[in-house]
């Protein structure tokens, strides 16, 4: 045998999920130069260079968590080490990161010229599983910069903060500028999303080759809304915990920034849109009805974990305060109704580690106003939704389009989400009958508390392969960060 036809790693007896097919398939996966390049059933062990035995475990392709952050509440090189150890053992094969000048992350405004060679530089050597960023352009002067992110760093996804506004990351605001660390004349406001759409656009008509790749994700909630009603509520003692601050942030405010959001679109033919965190029947409902009024936009809709495994009775409570908010059970079960009917096309977690220290008071540990936003919870997802979607008759390929195909295409990671020839070797094996009560002491993650304490899960993940490297195995992360930055473009 040559020792070109060789296999560095032959990984036998892999029940595959594949996003397009239905059937579960008994495979032998053949990987070379970190790619699969044989898969058949009973490929000869003699043809491997290494062989590992996945004992008909379930083979998902690595999961891609499209909305995670990294390094807001801590140093970003030590969130990047502990927090990809957390999404290794989840089967998260690719983290793609939201970031962006300002308050928090680096706390530093100023020029992404300056600003992103920073971000990768502190990135290099810290990731366990492959990266990439999506960017917000904050400053009016970041959207000349949007070329320069494409063409230099391949950077091809954007983010609007829709309700930054006038609202800061926790509360009540009025000093925008010095949060968003813009200068006084500046704006962040609604003709300031035009304008990043309207570079968007300048974009794609310069790079049409990338056309379906270059997208602009949007947070949706409009800050006046929530000013409004976070003072009612603050004012009315019949309401607290997550109860309080789901009606403080109420789902119409989604609703009615998803319609602006997708008018601007419409108005700047800004094509690609994705609408992030949708927690609510009623934004869902909006997405839906744009998608219809603006049937030439490619909408985009993504659901997290977190709002589809709590809700506002969660006993977690305040570590459980996340923006959208948590909501009611009766919007947890619609947004599950849309992913069954193929309404939503990608679930995320996310994820923003937050210490306990810093995520409630000390002094007030359940008040809810003084608890900041956001949660880790990546280690959680694959097997969050392999377990309440296989209650609901979910099927496991809809779980791996969900979960690895749609965000790769969108995101133009078209070497991942699939376990084909050619494609990168990133496979996270799954028990579908190990049952298990999620516990923060078990994470990786330095958050050291959850939200989702106490659930009992069903579909524990046992195995994570990076590019064919082996690493998460029974309960261990294994060997030194090898993640690679992904360049889009």
């Amino acid at each position: 045998m040559s020792e070109a036809s060789v296999l560095d790693q032959i990984i036998k007896n892999v029940l595959v999920v594949r996003p397009h097919q239905d059937a579960v398939e008994l495979l032998d996966l053949g990987i070379k130069d970190g790619k699969f390049a044989q898969i058949a059933p009973n490929i000869s062990p003699d043809k491997g260079k290494k062989v590992f035995d996945a004992k008909n475990l379930l083979g998902f392709p690595g999961v891609v968590d499209a909305h995670m952050h990294i390094g807001i509440y801590q140093p970003l090189d030590k969130d990047a080490v502990t927090e990809t150890k957390a999404a290794a053992m989840g089967g998260v094969t690719t983290s793609l990161n939201y970031i962006r000048t300002g308050q928090y992350y680096l706390n530093k405004g100023g020029s992404y010229k300056d600003f992103f060679p920073e971000v990768l530089a502190l990135s290099a050597g810290n990731f366990f599983v492959d990266y990439s960023y999506h960017v917000a352009p904050i400053a009016s002067q970041h959207i000349d910069e949007i070329p320069l992110l494409f063409e230099e760093h391949g950077v091809s996804s954007f983010k609007i903060f829709m309700f930054y506004g006038s609202y800061g990351l926790h509360g009540l605001s009025d000093q925008q500028n010095l949060f968003l660390m813009i200068n006084k004349e500046e704006r962040y406001d609604f003709a300031h999303f035009e304008f990043i759409m309207r570079g968007l656009t300048r974009l794609m008509a310069e790079h049409p080759e990338a056309r379906d790749t270059i997208s602009l994700s949007l947070h949706c909630e409009v800050a006046e809304i929530l000013n409004a009603y976070t003072k009612i509520v603050e004012n009315d003692f019949s309401l607290s915990g997550l109860h309080a601050y789901s009606a403080a942030r109420p789902p119409h405010s989604e609703g009615l920034a998803i319609c602006i959001a997708s008018y601007l679109a419409h108005e700047t033919n800004c094509a690609n849109i994705n609408l992030l965190h949708l927690s609510s029947r009623k934004a869902m409902e909006a997405a839906l009805t744009m998608q219809t009024a603006f049937p030439h936009i490619n909408f985009r809709r993504e659901v997290t974990v977190g709002h589809l495994l709590l809700d506002v009775d969660t006993p977690t409570a305040t570590w459980a305060k996340v923006n959208p908010p948590i909501r009611p059970r009766a919007d947890v079960e619609y947004l599950w109704q849309a992913v069954l009917n193929h309404q939503v096309d990608w679930i995320v977690s996310d994820h923003a580690c937050c210490s306990a220290e810093q995520k409630r008071s000390a002094k007030d540990p359940n008040n809810i106003w003084l608890a900041k936003s956001g949660f880790g919870g990546t280690e959680y997802l694959l097997s969050g939704v392999f377990s309440e979607g296989s209650k609901r008759g979910m099927s496991y390929n809809h779980m791996a389009k969900l979960l690895s195909w749609n965000a790769s295409r969108r995101f133009g990671l078209l070497e991942k989400g699939d376990i084909a020839i050619g494609y990168d070797a990133d496979l996270v094996l799954l028990d579908p009958n190990e049952t298990f009560v999620v516990r923060a002491a078990e994470s990786k993650s330095q958050q050291g508390y959850t939200p989702f304490e106490g659930v009992e899960l069903t579909g524990r993940v046992k195995t994570t392969f990076l590019r064919g490297n082996l690493i998460y195995n029974n309960g261990q992360v294994l060997g030194s960060p090898t993640g690679l930055y992904l360049k889009r473009f």
